[in-house]
């Protein structure tokens, strides 16, 4: 049995309907997935493959899918199914036909916001899952400072140091983590349903108007570090930050913590590919210290 036909297998069973594959559109995929298209009987599906070791990665990145599918507020693709077959692992979802995004901004922000409503009694997830490809920590905690100090921030810095970014870069991130509670005093921000990874990427609309958003990280944390990221590398514009804070407003101490929930990002970019994400990263640490 090819990949393919392991594949068709998983979709019929999962959709109680047989399904061929007709054609086979290959979409490439960015560093991480390759990714493609399969048509059969009019039906159509996006499929995610990659080694069959990171079939974890799939099976959270479903649960996450599904968590956000479950709270009703932004439309994602569902998931349909996924397995391995001899050294690949796939994951199988809805295939969504895209259009043009131009005027989804407000509707969007509007949705986001009430996705973050949607809450948990602790910070973190039930599941571990991955930010890009590095694993990213879920275990739940009861104070969100704490969770971000360990599960966030204190792994990065981890990493960074397994992968020669020491130095000056760690002592000024111990520094940081000493100083946590300076950017946290007088704030007590609910466990928000997170997207988790909301690059402007991660975000398209349907050929009617519809949002929707994909690829997440999902864990229950601050709804602040959702927002943070949407101003990291763009993608998201005025229209959908207005349409936001008119339907939740944030705290003033937002300015200052967009940095520090930015920082586990470019941390992240750091480790993954190295380049100028280390000066990204010490620029954005000193800034920090300087408010402090």
């Amino acid at each position: 049995m090819s990949l393919h036909d392991a594949i068709a297998h998983a979709i019929s069973a999962a959709s109680g309907e047989v399904f061929t594959p007709e054609n086979k559109t290959g979409l490439g995929g960015g560093c991480i997935n390759t990714t493609e298209v399969l048509e059969g009987g009019g039906r159509r599906y996006f499929v995610k493959r990659n080694d069959a070791a990171r079939l974890g990665m799939f099976e959270a990145e479903a649960a996450g899918l599904t968590e956000i599918m479950y709270s009703k507020c932004v439309r994602v693709p569902q998931p349909i199914c996924l397995g391995t077959h001899e050294r690949q692992a796939f994951l199988v979802l809805e295939y969504l036909d895209i259009g043009h995004r131009a005027g989804t901004d407000e509707l969007l922000g509007r949705q986001l916001a009430a996705m973050h409503r949607t809450t948990h009694a602790r910070f973190g997830w039930q599941r571990n899952n991955t930010i890009g490809s590095t694993a990213q920590i879920n275990t739940e905690e009861q104070d969100w400072m704490v969770f971000y100090r360990e599960h966030r921030l204190h792994f990065q810095f981890k990493l960074a140091g397994e992968n020669g970014h020491g130095g000056n870069l760690l002592r000024r991130g111990e520094q940081l983590l000493e100083k946590l509670p300076a950017f946290f005093a007088g704030y007590r921000p609910l466990p928000s349903l997170l997207h988790g990874d909301l690059w402007g990427g991660n975000h398209a609309a349907l050929r009617d108007g519809t949002p929707v958003i994909f690829d997440p990280a999902v864990y229950y944390g601050d709804r602040e570090a959702d927002l943070a990221m949407t101003e990291l590398f763009g993608g998201f514009g005025s229209g959908f930050h207005a349409a936001y804070r008119e339907a939740w407003p944030l705290d003033a101490g937002y300015r200052v913590r967009r940095d520090l929930y930015n920082l586990y990002h470019v941390l992240n970019h750091m480790n993954l590919f190295g380049g100028g994400y280390r000066g990204q990263a010490a620029q954005l640490m000193d800034r920090l210290l300087s408010e402090t």
